[in-house]
């Protein structure tokens, strides 16, 4: 019950932040090119959007953040395991267990390096340039996306000790449709 919470709202921050980034930077350059017809001139003008872009950067780093972690969890992740599968099978658990729990430790250290930052911010009056939000709140998805896929790599290596299965990514799979085996480029024969 807890994962799939977790997974979900995972799945919503990052949608949430890749959207709401995307609307606000269409609104900025929509806003950009009808300041200079002469007749929206007088009420565009006193619109300042010049937050928007510190914004959009903020948003998309949280939202790489908590997609690093995303990624993780189902596998989408680039690798390279040529090497790797032409190891016996004793050896290619091993090795794969110890890329695994090796990323859990760097992301441990990470976030708890971040984590260190961020309270040292919380005792500062810094802020933003533009938004003059506080700056901890900013560099607070460095902890908090780092820990998260620390808990993701450590559960793909759980996951894998216990069956074997490492996720796996299916780029041509989309929930809710069902594929035809007399679909040629479902099975691959275009």
């Amino acid at each position: 019950m807890f994962l799939r919470i977790l997974d979900r709202l995972e799945e919503i921050i990052i949608a949430s932040l890749m959207g709401a980034a995307t609307l606000i930077t269409f609104v900025t350059v929509v806003h950009r090119f009808l300041v200079d017809v002469p007749v929206l001139y007088p009420y565009l003008f006193w619109i300042n959007l010049a937050w928007s872009q510190e914004l959009c950067i903020y948003m998309f780093i949280w939202m790489a953040k908590f997609g690093a972690a995303y990624g993780v969890r189902t596998g989408i992740h680039v690798g390279v395991d040529v090497l790797i599968k032409r190891l016996n099978d004793g050896w290619r658990k091993g090795v794969i267990l110890f890329g695994l729990l090796g990323g859990a430790l760097f992301t441990a250290i990470v976030g708890t390096m971040g984590a260190k930052f961020v309270f040292e911010l919380m005792s500062t009056d810094q802020v933003s340039p533009d938004l003059e939000i506080p700056s901890w709140i900013v560099y607070g998805c460095i902890p908090l996306g780092s820990y998260l896929m620390c808990f993701r790599f450590l559960q793909v290596c759980w996951h894998y000790f216990k069956t074997g299965e490492l996720p796996h990514h299916d780029a041509t799979n989309v929930d809710g449709i069902e594929v035809s085996k007399d679909a040629p480029i479902a099975m691959g024969e275009a």
